[in-house]
């Protein structure tokens, strides 16, 4: 994948991350991926839908534009608040 924005990003339930060919998306691999805190989901990206996607073998919980991505990964959810000293 390209150095630029990805067009897409996707929640996914970390139940289907053996079903991830990651040569289709913009990780290189599950140590790559952005995990929700409570490890339930996973964020990928890609600018061309993945077969594993469009066959609907993995269905997204949530698609998102690289702005909606950046507030949710912002949210308790997906990371955590740094104390203020």
């Amino acid at each position: 994948m390209s150095t630029r924005i990805a067009d897409t990003y996707a929640i996914i339930n970390i139940a289907d991350l053996s079903n991830i060919d990651f040569s289709q998306v913009g990780e290189t691999d599950e140590t790559t991926i952005r995990k929700s805190l409570d490890d339930s989901q996973f964020v990928l990206k890609w600018n061309t839908t993945p077969s594993f996607i469009s066959d609907n073998t993995v269905v997204p919980v949530e698609e998102l534009t690289h702005d909606e991505a950046l507030v949710l990964m912002a949210t308790p959810a997906w990371s955590e608040e740094i104390p203020v000293e």
